[in-house]
């Protein structure tokens, strides 16, 4: 079976494999998470500004930790990922916490099927985009949820991060959509040494790509912004200059490695 037709599975089966590993991660460190301590970072905070009130749709939520950091702000908040593992981890940590940030376990293409509901803020950050075949789908879903001039917020890895090998050595992937990228990865992110492998799907998007699919779909860029460095130290070879800001040690402050979009739903 082509493993392109069958992603959704693949990576579903991927994220259920690496969630509980996640929990128990010093990367994540839920227990700091379940004192208080919020999982959002300065780049994004900037970005969403005043929530009090606000209604927030989080696209790709993982194991909930930012939704319930955004409701925590006094946003009401929708959290949304494919890995029924994920959300059912999202709704106890909402339950451990006293959150009302509720969870829905769905594909985001299929999310119109499973929500009827229009949001003053649509919000996805870091590596979600990766795990999408189409952008022009994605926008359309990012159009579909926000109310007439509500915002959105997206902060993700930058493309070219994705086109080096993971020791950042050798140029090894396309920096264009070329179709997927199947691969079998051992370890996770959070956890490198953690005895878990699974095949994921993915695709390399550049930022032209990604412009052009909000812009097609009916909105309009306010801010893009691109930074030298990660707030998480998820990549092979980093080196960590300030609190909580890494680049690759030999490759400096030459790359970019995470940019930021906003953008607004036209009234019209």
């Amino acid at each position: 079976m082509n493993p392109e037709n069958n992603y959704i599975d693949i990576n579903r089966n991927s994220w259920n494999n690496r969630t509980e590993t996640h929990i128990n991660s010093e990367f994540y460190d839920v227990d700091g998470f379940l004192k208080g301590k919020s999982s959002l970072n300065d780049i994004e905070l900037g970005l969403l500004g005043d929530l009090q009130g606000k209604s927030v749709l989080h696209l790709q939520c993982h194991f909930g930790q930012d939704s319930i950091s955004l409701s925590r702000l006094g946003a009401e908040v929708t959290g949304a990922d494919l890995s029924d593992k994920a959300i059912e981890s999202a709704q106890q940590l909402a339950h451990d916490t006293n959150s009302n940030a509720q969870f829905i376990c769905s594909d985001i293409y299929d999310l119109p099927n499973h929500l009827n509901k229009q949001f003053d803020i649509v919000f996805t950050s870091y590596g979600t985009i990766g795990w999408l075949p189409d952008l022009d789908k994605w926008a359309k879903v990012i159009s579909h949820f926000l109310k007439p001039n509500g915002k959105f917020v997206f902060v993700e890895f930058h493309p070219v991060v994705w086109m080096f090998d993971d020791n950042f050595e050798t140029v090894g992937y396309r920096y264009f959509n070329s179709g997927a990228i199947v691969e079998t990865v051992s370890g996770t992110y959070a956890d490198r040494e953690a005895d878990i492998s699974a095949s994921t799907v993915t695709w390399n998007h550049g930022l032209g790509e990604v412009m052009n699919s909000l812009i097609k779909n009916g909105l309009e860029i306010n801010n893009l912004d691109e930074f030298d460095y990660s707030p998480y130290n998820c990549f092979n070879g980093t080196v960590e200059f300030e609190p909580k800001k890494y680049r690759i040690a030999r490759l400096e402050d030459k790359i970019p490695m995470v940019y930021s979009v906003v953008a607004t739903k036209k009234s019209h």
